[in-house]
């Protein structure tokens, strides 16, 4: 099993959370994939971390292709059969890595699974909360909206152990996500596409379509700083989440489906630039619509990676779905935690 952390720029988290894991790395082989950083990260790794193996992208390639580059180079030196997608803003506890080892070598049906996501902070009430992203475990609405157990929206949770269970869900954090080496290659990684933000899902909900599960793993807990690389309130980050949420959907909606969940989609997100214009977000308004236009150009792209995983699941298929709408549950009905929501609506296995 490799742990494999993607790096940029990201110096004073390698030397804050690296010791941790590997300390706790439980056997593993801790990688550090750079992508062409321009800080000392390099030298750190090199100097303080021998034991760390180090790959070197030749620029920054983002999230997707940098990790896809990555594996590939272990793919093609070492026979590894887990490879862990690992932050390097997240910090790890003792006995992290064994449980969720341990539901992949049980049940050879689960290709990926996330640990419980808590959020990083010194403040005892803070760190007792989910983390946005993975939480508790990643679902998605009948328009695939992406939300978790612990947290809707930017809403989060406490953790009270209300989600200390196993089970499959939609997606699993990139965060921090181990995933078996085989599904990895023939789902050929992330789509590079996306660069960054939402290739996870897209990974998972691929994944789901080729008849393998993907779940969360309760009783594995680690800590995300979260935003270590790209802050919350930035009109690229906007651009990026609004892009790839319509991405995602008409790459893996099944036929019959996309028309109406396109349509709907793209409604909602013209109310969402509205709701940013009239907040005086110009910047992430404009984002939304140069989303829309980037997705209009680009579609026979989407066409292609259409075909290349064709969509098999219908909603009503799929685990982890809630068939309501999200955006109305919270907004209209102002349902604020996971349990609020319609048991009723949810796929079950």
């Amino acid at each position: 099993m490799a742990v494999v952390i993607l790096n940029w720029n990201g110096r004073r988290w390698l030397e804050q959370f690296l010791p941790t894991v590997l300390a706790h790395a439980d056997g593993a082989t801790v990688v550090v994939a750079d992508n062409a950083s321009t800080d000392d990260s390099v030298e750190l790794v090199e100097r303080a971390f021998p034991r760390v193996q180090l790959i070197q992208n030749i620029a920054n390639l983002g999230f997707c292709e940098g990790y896809n580059q990555a594996l590939e180079v272990l793919h093609t030196t070492a026979a590894f059969r887990y490879y862990v997608l690992l932050n390097s803003d997240v910090e790890v506890t003792a006995n992290w890595l064994p449980p969720l080892r341990a539901l992949l070598e049980q049940q050879p049906s689960v290709a990926a699974v996330q640990p419980k996501i808590r959020q990083y902070s010194a403040d005892v009430v803070e760190r007792a909360q989910f983390e946005y992203a993975g939480a508790g475990g990643g679902y998605l609405d009948r328009l695939g909206y992406p939300f978790c157990r612990g947290r809707l929206f930017d809403t989060l949770e406490t953790d009270r152990g209300q989600y200390d269970d196993s089970r499959p869900v939609a997606w699993a954090t990139g965060a921090c996500l181990l995933v078996r080496a085989t599904a990895w290659h023939a789902m050929d990684g992330l789509d590079t596409a996306y660069f960054a933000h939402m290739e996870e899902i897209d990974l998972c909900w691929r994944l789901w379509n080729a008849g393998h599960e993907v779940w969360y793993h309760g009783g594995s807990t680690v800590f995300h700083v979260g935003g270590g690389t790209l802050a919350k309130s930035n009109p690229h980050k906007t651009y990026l989440n609004f892009r790839n949420g319509l991405a995602l959907v008409y790459k893996n909606s099944t036929a019959a489906e996309l028309p109406g969940v396109l349509v709907q989609r793209l409604l909602l997100d013209w109310v969402a630039a509205l709701r940013l214009l009239t907040q005086g977000q110009v910047a992430d308004c404009r984002a939304v619509l140069r989303a829309h236009w980037y997705v209009a150009r680009h579609v026979r792209g989407w066409q292609q990676r259409r075909r290349q995983f064709p969509p098999r699941l219908r909603i009503d298929e799929r685990l982890g779905v809630y068939r309501g709408s999200l955006v109305w549950a919270y907004f209209a009905k102002g349902k604020r935690a996971f349990p609020a929501l319609s048991r009723k609506l949810f796929n079950k296995a």
